[in-house]
This record gives C-alpha cells, structure tokens and sequence, in this order.
C-alpha cells in the first residue's frame, strides 16, 4: 500500500540513512518534482516510499521508473491510519540497505508532514538506522493562498519546511510572487526558499542537505515528540477462558475500531499498556475485519470495525486462554458507553490498567476522495466536454483530479492531471496486446458527489 522505487550517494559518517521528507498541497507539483529526482544522473540509489490519499491508486502510473519496485501506501493518509505500514516499510528497507542509499518519502497532498517526521524519533531501532536530512515543502505558487487560511494541513506543510519550493511561478505575477514569499517567510522564517517552474531545481538544495534540527522543530511545536495515535484509549483487562459480551450504544461515529490481543510475557498488571502500543499501531493499519449485531470475535492480531449503527448493539467474545490482554479503541469506550460483561455472571470487567492517547490528526471532513474505476474506452470529446462543464461549475472545490484513461482509438493511456480549473493530459505507455483496457479517475476536493461524477464519467464511454 506504499511505494518505493530503487533507483548509489554516500551514505553518513554515522552510518544512518538520509531521509527526505517530501510534502505540499494537493496539486502543487511534488510528483513532478519526484519524476525531476528519478530522471537526474545523479549516481544516488534511491528508494521512494509514495502515499496516496484516496480510494484507488493511480501515482504509480504518474511517476517514471514506476516499473522499478515501489512501495506505494493509498487507502489512507500516511500520517494517519497507514503509519502502521510506514513503520513496516522502513523495516523492510532496513534488511536490504545494500539496495539502497537514500529514501525520498512522497507524502499525499492532505498529509500533516509532522507525524511523518515523528516516526523517525518515536522507534530507537528505526532512529539508529535513519536521519531525517529535510523536509521539502512544495508551494503551488497560484493556488496555495486559497488554502492557507482554510487548509490545516497546507499550513503545517509551510511551518515544518527546511526547503521551500515556491512552483509554478509562471501562472503568477512578480508582485503576487513577492507577497507569497513575504507571507510564507512570515509563518516559517528559518526555511530556505527557491523559485522554480515545472519543479526546476538544483537536486543539491534538496537533497543530502543535513537541514532538519530536532531542536528547531521542538521551538515550533514543544509537544512534537509526544506521539498521535490511530486509537484514544487501551486497557489492561484480566479475561478467564469462558464467553463475554461487549456492550456498546450508537455514538459519534457510525462504527468503532477495536485490537484485542493477549499480552506477551508474565501475567502481570504491572505489564501494563506501554509495550503493546506499537504493536497496535501496527494492527490499526491493517485492513479491518467488519462486525455486525450479535457477531462473534476472538483474541487476535486483527482489527475489528464494530458496527454501531443501532441505538445499542452486542458482540460476542470469545476467549479460550486466560490472562490478561490488551484492548485498544479508535474512540474513548466511554463515548459509546462500552462495556466488557461475563456472561457466566453478569458482572462488568473493569480494566486493571488504562492509558488515553493523543488522537491523530484530524483533516477536514469536507474534503474527501471519489474514486472511479470503469473498464472500456472513453469518447474524447464527451470526455472533454464532461470535464470542461465539471471544472467551470465546481472548479474551485476541486482540489486535485488525476486519473489514467483509456481513449478510444489511442494506443497509449491518456494521462492527465487537474488542479483547481487547470488541466493538463499528456500521452503514457502503449496498452498491451491483451491488457483489458481500462480507466481510473480520482477526486479529491470539497462537497464531491459520488453518484453525480460516477454518473457523468460513465456518459462518456464510447
């Protein structure tokens, strides 16, 4: 679910490997700037790791050299629910260091690039083994002041910047250019800046820099080390072998995720949650097993999606080995009025132990991601003419569209990518022989209907 190309640097005195944390806003060109890297003869092997935010995953075909080995991460923001995967990835990598010199990790537009950074700080064997060199915010010149003061996300990818790539200099003016850079010097003043068009840059400025300080991150953000989680709460419960209820009623969301896992070692309370919680992190960003009304679940290492959809529901546990095992929550149990009940007795099972989390990052519950898969050829000019009509009416909530298609009567994947009413396609590599031809198309923006764009596209089939 994440990508990585392996495309030889030195590697540090120390022995670490440098990592360059590469971020920005929906559409602002960091994918440009990642094909720039790949196409350089620069001698580095370097490893990519890409995420995406949304349904279906079309990066892959964006980025040159993708036929190489890439991890890619989509379903999830990578600051998020797939850190898990992260962590896994890195782990991966470190067992083949002899592939490899440096990693370049190409977050999703919608990612907050601090918890990324993070993840390098919060593992001793993962911060013996790598060194955070930079991260390198890319800045879409024309669109980035309408998502400044709307946008969470696109301000912390300014404030955690070493390296500032102000792109797309040639859709603005010299005074508009000038009043960017005023303003983002004044949210981030210790940021080096370059100018750049179709993400033209010396690779030396952002590469193997050695510009990220622990320190000055810790200036801005004093409580950056203390970690987000993808769970609010973990218990210590002590279970005997027989059968159990949990209780919950309907609450904030429409479902809870939830980890139970027997405890490794003695059983002791004094075990306690701590070192379970990157265990769980690891299981939260797996896919989720769904549990409705009445269904039945073990111990395991398995995340499970209670389905809350009822004014109050129950679920069966059931548990073969006594001792004590560890439950971890997406939301506070407290919120869905949760309980653990033995059925052998009716009696509540009180946690012995119990821990709350810093809850991860919240994004913006209006911006979402549509994804369309649809096999068959397009018609080019209903396409055009579908398109043209989306951008002029919901143009400016459209954060980011791209998509890899198949046009009638072309031989090659039709590649395009749009950004706000900006629309640029260009021609990919040839469909095979006996390749099912194919399109994938993804949105990401504000107040996106699902059943009107699926709808729109599928008129356009020839």
């Amino acid at each position: 679910m994440q990508e990585v190309i392996f495309m030889p640097i030195d590697i540090n005195e120390d022995g670490r490997i440098p990592v360059t944390v590469l971020t920005g806003f929906l559409g602002s060109g960091k994918t440009t700037l990642l094909n720039r890297i790949l196409a350089e003869k620069h001698g580095k092997r370097i490893a990519v790791i890409e995420n995406e935010f949304g349904e279906i995953g079309v990066d892959h075909e964006l980025v040159i050299g993708a036929d190489e080995e890439v991890f890619e991460m989509n379903n999830g923001c990578i600051c998020c629910t797939v850190r898990g995967d992260l962590i896994r990835i890195l782990g991966k990598l470190m067992r083949q260091r002899d592939r490899f010199d440096y990693i370049l990790i190409e977050t999703t537009g919608m990612a907050d690039p601090g918890p990324v950074i993070q993840t390098f700080f919060m593992d001793d064997e993962l911060r013996d083994a790598f060194r955070v060199d930079a991260c390198v915010t890319v800045v879409d010149a024309k669109h980035l002041p309408l998502h400044l003061d709307k946008q969470e996300e696109a301000l912390e990818q300014v404030a955690f910047a070493d390296v500032i790539l102000l792109n797309k200099c040639d859709l603005v003016s010299e005074t508009e250019l000038e009043s960017l850079e005023a303003r983002l010097k004044s949210i981030n003043v210790r940021t080096k800046l370059y100018r750049s068009t179709n993400a033209e840059v010396p690779l030396d400025a952002i590469l193997d820099v050695g510009a990220f300080s622990l320190d000055d991150v810790l200036d801005i953000d004093p409580k950056f080390l203390e970690p987000e989680y993808p769970f609010e709460w973990a218990g210590v419960l002590n279970l005997a072998a027989e059968s159990y209820t949990v209780e919950l009623r309907s609450g904030p969301d429409p479902s809870m995720d939830m980890a139970l896992f027997k405890l490794n070692g003695a059983p002791t309370s004094a075990e306690g949650v701590a070192p379970s919680t990157e265990r769980a992190v690891r299981l939260f960003a797996e896919d989720y097993l769904p549990l409705f009304d009445g269904a039945t679940c073990v111990p395991a290492e398995q995340r499970y999606r209670l389905e809350t959809r009822q004014p109050q529901q129950t679920f069966v546990l059931q548990v073969e080995n006594p001792g004590l095992y560890a439950m971890y929550t997406e939301h506070h149990p407290n919120e869905f009025n949760m309980k653990v009940r033995r059925n052998s007795s009716g009696a509540i099972v009180a946690p012995e132990r119990e821990a709350e989390f810093k809850p991860d990052h919240q994004h913006d519950d209006e911006v979402t991601s549509v994804g369309i898969n649809i096999a068959g050829d397009l018609d080019g000019p209903k396409l055009e003419s579908w398109l043209g009509a989306l951008l002029r009416i919901q143009g400016p909530d459209i954060y980011r569209m791209k998509g890899v298609l198949s046009l009638a009567g072309q031989e090659r994947r039709f590649v395009f990518q749009g950004v706000h009413m900006l629309f640029d396609g260009n021609p990919g590599k040839e469909w095979g022989p006996n390749e099912e031809r194919k399109n994938s198309l993804v949105f990401i923006g504000r107040y996106l209907d699902r059943a009107e764009l699926e709808q729109g596209f599928r008129q356009c089939i020839a």
